[in-house]
């Protein structure tokens, strides 16, 4: 009866008597997943509650970003990498400390050793390529053994996120044409089936068609139910970040409390269910109280999810105020240490913060996360692509926001910027005569090559990588300099984004109990758990990471789930 309601569901299509494998979830990594089983001569059933048009999840919106480590544009740019530094840097950022790290450490070590091996040229041979100037992400700015990055690590794909989940949507589609892959639109899996200690399949509820666009909010009515069943079922349903009453309720305390205003980065249906679900049939969640969010959010002018918000990917030049008119600490600069700096700013006791800037630093170092929102790159379109680095303008989608979007404040002066900064924000926080004393004692800094601001040595250290300087990092300047003006100042939000901790799993991505044996038939990849093991990032990224954490992640339960139907 219930094989019957699939072969309704799918509109007369026939589902052959044995399935080898089900992956819940069509985002990047579940697509992965799939695809290696099927060119293993495997049949899958890909499962996902939203419709077809959000194939490919959360690694379409995104910019596209990978974490390769001695790469062929690094050294072209003059950027000496290396696997041992690499591994540094991750140890200092990641800082394992507990007993559940053991396999989150172990998916980290062999996943930084793939980015430093062939996870370009495997993902090249599917016609990935990517952008030539690498982008330097989280700076650290402590020792060397500390947070950060060392060297530019940011490789932009040449497509952005479409072009990350093209190769697999192509692979899937052409197993689907054979036959040895199926999707199943709208099935919401409310539980793993179980038979003995396996898992052996899923149920749930079909829900009723719907025709809304990628990312919009869909309809939970309930058209019937279905139960499936297969010897492998792997759960690659993503984090929780559009859930914001579950992200208030893993908030960890080390992070200040939660914040009562947050913008989304990601849509409503990133909701955590499935991470619940596995955990009810006995897998093992870890690391619950890890997460990754920004702080430099923008309400979105043009939204396409409910409060749909957009990250400002910053170069090192804006001066960051708190919502109180003092500027952040070092190291807590833009592009320097994301999590450090929103602990920072939730002990202000304010959800907000401020970028002061200028023209000049607009243009150059503003870039917005997101595919739709850089059309040159997602695009391939060279000529566009070339404009950044030419003329008085940011982007067009930064101009857009500049002009529309509710958190910017545009002004000749400095008086009246601030009073503008008031206004937007309803209070007399800011003080001019005190912003003004940091700002220009800033701009005195910028008279030599040489400073004592920690800000500007790091603006002058950013400009000598090659990417930087032409494209990401403007030239030292006095920001109330009136030739490169107007002053802008954006309200900066925080928006939610990744789950860093999450289901449990061994170097095959398979499942583990709480005995810390693996669950027959279960695997788990993706940010449902945590890009690898349960958490392979500990607790911060080097950026770049998450892509690559569901492409590795992927890869293995693929190819592992194979290997094990013999």
């Amino acid at each position: 009866m219930q094989h019957a309601l699939h072969l309704h569901a799918l509109g007369g299509a026939h589902l052959s008597d044995r399935v080898d494998a089900i992956v819940v979830g069509a985002g990047l990594s579940g697509l992965v997943a799939a695809t290696e089983l099927a060119d293993a001569g495997r049949s899958v059933v890909i499962l996902d509650q939203e419709p077809e048009q959000n194939l490919g999840g959360q690694a379409f919106w995104s910019l596209g970003g990978l974490f390769l480590v001695d790469s062929p544009e690094q050294r072209r740019m003059g950027i000496r990498d290396s696997l041992d530094l690499a591994w540094q840097d991750w140890l200092g950022t990641a800082g394992f400390d507990r007993e559940e790290d053991h396999w989150p450490r172990l998916w980290a070590e062999a996943y930084v050793a793939f980015a430093a091996g062939e996870k370009r040229s495997w993902l090249r041979q599917m016609g990935h390529r990517i952008f030539p100037i690498v982008g330097w992400a989280e700076r650290g700015g402590g020792s060397a053994t500390s947070h950060g990055n060392s060297v530019p690590r940011f490789h932009t794909t040449w497509g952005t996120g479409p072009g990350v989940v093209e190769p697999f949507e192509r692979r899937a589609r052409e197993a689907e044409k054979s036959g040895r892959i199926r999707f199943l639109w709208r099935h919401r899996v409310d539980n793993l089936v179980r038979t003995g200690s396996a898992v052996t399949g899923v149920a749930g509820t079909v829900l009723a068609a719907s025709t809304a666009l990628r990312g919009e909010e869909t309809s939970r009515t309930p058209a019937g139910d279905f139960e499936l069943n297969a010897p492998i079922v792997i759960v690659a349903s993503g984090g929780i970040g559009g859930n914001q009453d579950l992200v208030r309720q893993m908030w960890p305390a080390r992070l200040g409390r939660p914040p009562a205003f947050m913008v989304s980065g990601v849509p409503k249906h990133v909701d955590g269910r499935m991470i619940g679900i596995t955990r009810s049939a006995g897998g093992q969640v870890i690391n619950r109280d890890r997460m990754w969010h920004y702080t430099e959010g923008l309400r979105n002018w043009n939204p396409i999810w409910q409060n749909h918000g957009i990250r400002i990917l910053p170069g090192p030049s804006s001066l960051w105020f708190d919502a109180t008119g003092k500027r952040l600490p070092a190291p807590f600069y833009p592009g320097y240490d994301t999590l450090g700096t929103l602990q920072h700013l939730m002990a202000t006791g304010y959800d907000y913060s401020w970028f002061v800037l200028n023209q000049s630093i607009i243009r150059k170092e503003f870039a917005l996360s997101g595919s739709e929102q850089n059309p040159d790159l997602t695009g391939r379109d060279w000529k566009l692509t070339a404009k950044r680095a030419i003329g008085k303008k940011a982007t067009g989608p930064v101009e857009a926001f500049k002009e529309h979007g509710e958190d910017f404040v545009i002004a000749e002066s400095l008086g009246e910027l601030v009073a503008g900064m008031n206004r937007l924000v309803g209070s007399n926080l800011l003080d001019v005569a005190q912003m003004e004393r940091e700002i220009l004692a800033r701009d005195g800094q910028v008279a030599n090559p040489f400073a004592k601001d920690a800000q500007i040595m790091g603006i002058h250290n950013a400009r000598r990588s090659l990417g930087e300087k032409l494209v990401r990092t403007a030239k030292p300047h006095r920001i109330l300099d009136p030739a490169h003006g107007p002053l802008i100042a954006v309200r900066l939000n925080i928006l939610t984004r990744k789950t860093l901790g999450g289901i449990e799993t061994d170097l095959s991505a398979r499942v583990l109990g709480e005995n810390g044996e693996a669950i027959p038939g279960l695997y788990a990849v993706g940010e449902a758990a945590g890009f690898g093991g349960g958490g392979m990032h500990g607790y911060r990224a080097l950026e770049g990471t998450f892509l690559g954490g569901c492409l590795f992640s992927g890869r293995n339960a693929g190819r592992a789930a194979a290997a094990a139907l013999g």
